[in-house]
């Protein structure tokens, strides 16, 4: 497959940039020699928008997220978030991950407030903030108990207040749900949905599910093999606020048709 030129969804062009990436390669080291993870990537995502990411195993969906963070740098290409260059990790940037990585002596509140203890801030001032969070989150009734008695979903709820007791511009995140089961993510993905429509956060996530990706995105982004870029984007015009019964209708579906299609799935 080839790269496809960049195009604006109209929601898209009636709102700033919040995040370009633009002809983006990285070149791994490894003792068996050079890996190309990505070649000539480039992407936009709009101020406030929800963009979904997608694409085989290998094809460099967690390391173009890591650039984004500042986590890593391109080997060549430029990024910009919100107008500035990316050189180092952003303090206006939160991110989740596959695995919460809760601290297990801390109980929850404490955990989410890490952030602002790390960047220096007023517990003091945040605190209200965290409280809201987890309430909005559904999980306000445990800020007092340890990880370790919560499940994984609950786990991962607070993983996410976490990423946004700073007040973020940007929200990345990286398979947030992959490690949960079937049942447990589908009610992770409504309250995603819910805390995004609070919030209305710029969010790029990354995920295997190609239902996931259409049910919260409004736009998704499919990735071609290694090394990897972008092959098409797939505007996504359901209404919102979405019920999971969305997934059922005829638009969902041909909307996950037309994904599994360019990522060159045939159930024929």
């Amino acid at each position: 497959m080839s790269a496809v030129p960049e195009m604006a969804h109209p929601a898209q062009a009636e709102r700033p940039i919040a995040v370009r990436v633009a002809g983006v390669d990285k070149t791994y080291r490894t003792k068996r020699g050079e890996v190309t993870a990505l070649s000539a990537l480039s992407l936009t995502v709009a101020d406030g928008e929800f963009v979904t990411v997608v694409g085989p195993s290998g094809c460099g969906k967690s390391t173009i997220l890591k650039i984004i963070a500042g986590l890593m740098p391109p080997s060549q290409g430029s990024v910009e978030v919100f107008g500035e260059p990316v050189t180092e990790p952003r303090s206006d940037a939160g991110m989740v991950f596959q695995s919460p990585r809760l601290l297990k002596w801390r109980n929850v509140l404490d955990n989410v407030l890490l952030p602002i203890e790390i960047l220096g801030l007023q517990r003091a001032k945040y605190t209200e903030t965290a409280l809201a969070l987890l309430k909005l989150a559904g999980v306000d009734d445990f800020a007092k108990m340890r990880p370790g008695e919560l499940s994984g979903g609950m786990q991962q709820r607070v993983a996410i207040c976490r990423a946004l007791v700073h007040d973020p511009r940007l929200l990345l995140m990286d398979e947030p749900f992959g490690a949960l089961d079937a049942l447990s993510r589908d009610i992770m993905n409504v309250e995603l949905m819910k805390i995004w429509e609070e919030r209305r956060k710029t969010t790029v996530l990354i995920t295997h599910s190609i239902q996931e990706a259409i049910f919260l995105a409004d736009r998704v982004l499919v990735m071609g093999g290694r090394p990897g870029t972008i092959v098409a984007e797939v505007p996504v015009d359901l209404p919102r606020p979405r019920h999971p019964s969305v997934r059922s209708t005829a638009a969902f579906q041909r909307l996950s048709t037309r994904i599994h299609a360019l990522l060159g799935v045939d159930y024929a």
